[in-house]
């Protein structure tokens, strides 16, 4: 069984590397052709020229691009490459109802998909340890399990198409509220003179401890926001909870405030940076 990958950002570039030194790895496409080249000649993988070619050259496609609108085009584009048997995995973050759309689609060409979102950022996809959360059918999964194996510790199976989009929504909800928490501390920590590093260490021992604080926590410290998870994709993701929500007449607190901070630092330029960009308020905040 051979895969393919589509898309080699920040987090499909680990996937696809895991999976080429596993030797499971046929053929990689990306929008930009230069990155998709300097792969290939990096891990020895066909860089094809466009998704159906990846599709014909493997068993399963995994694909991860930015958008609701990039998958559904990326589907399209290979559906005629694709053969009974064939299984589209897609690790973006999209709305669930985006994965059930894919998922008629893909279905309608004979093949099967299972959406199937990440978590451990460009860190977790590097080193194979990502967490995965699949929705579709449970046989599909186990029967792909073994290009699991390379690049994540666990994917675990939430339900039907679109379970595990709102499994990662809800993962996107609580990073939120995290990150928030640790960015107003350690800038409560700055103003009361406190050597940061001390504070992460200490903290990371006890009750407060959390992936952001261990991971992001340094970079705060030392004021640089480098991605990481780009706090304009942050706010992309947050969009899709709140117009889940607005379908309902409702919303979250915490979700609007997330977004009107992202939307702040956006304004100044900071789009790009991870979301420990936070900091920057809450400093400006606390003083």
């Amino acid at each position: 069984m051979k895969a393919g990958v589509i898309g080699l950002g920040a987090m499909g570039n680990g996937i696809a590397a895991n999976l080429a030194n596993s030797s499971l790895l046929s053929a990689v496409w990306n929008r930009t052709q230069e990155k998709a080249d300097a792969f290939s000649a990096e891990y020895n993988v066909a860089a094809v020229g466009s998704p159906a070619q990846v599709a014909a050259a493997a068993d399963v496609v995994f694909i991860s691009v930015s958008a609701d609108n990039d998958l559904l085009g990326v589907i399209d584009d290979l559906s005629e490459g694709l053969s009974p048997g064939s299984v589209v995995v897609d690790t973006s973050t999209v709305a669930p109802d985006t994965a059930r759309e894919a998922a008629q689609r893909v279905r309608s060409a004979g093949a099967e998909f299972l959406d199937a979102p990440v978590s451990g950022g460009p860190e977790g996809a590097r080193q194979g340890s990502m967490v995965m959360m699949v929705g579709g059918d449970e046989r599909v999964l186990e029967r792909i399990q073994p290009l699991l194996d390379p690049i994540c510790t666990a994917a675990h199976h939430m339900g039907p198409v679109g379970a595990g989009q709102a499994t990662k929504a809800v993962n996107q909800i609580m990073v939120a509220g995290i990150m928030q928490g640790v960015a107003a501390g350690l800038a409560y920590g700055k103003a009361q003179d406190l050597e940061l590093d001390q504070v992460i260490e200490v903290l990371s021992g006890g009750a407060g401890n959390n992936w952001q604080l261990v991971q992001r926590g340094p970079n705060i410290a030392r004021a640089i926001f480098p991605p990481g998870f780009k706090l304009a994709l942050h706010r992309k993701d947050l969009d899709i909870v709140r117009a889940e929500l607005a379908q309902q007449g409702k919303g979250i607190e915490l979700v609007e405030r997330a977004i009107s901070d992202y939307d702040n630092l956006i304004e100044r330029g900071y789009g790009d940076e991870d979301i420990s960009a936070l900091f920057r308020l809450r400093q400006e905040e606390i003083g």
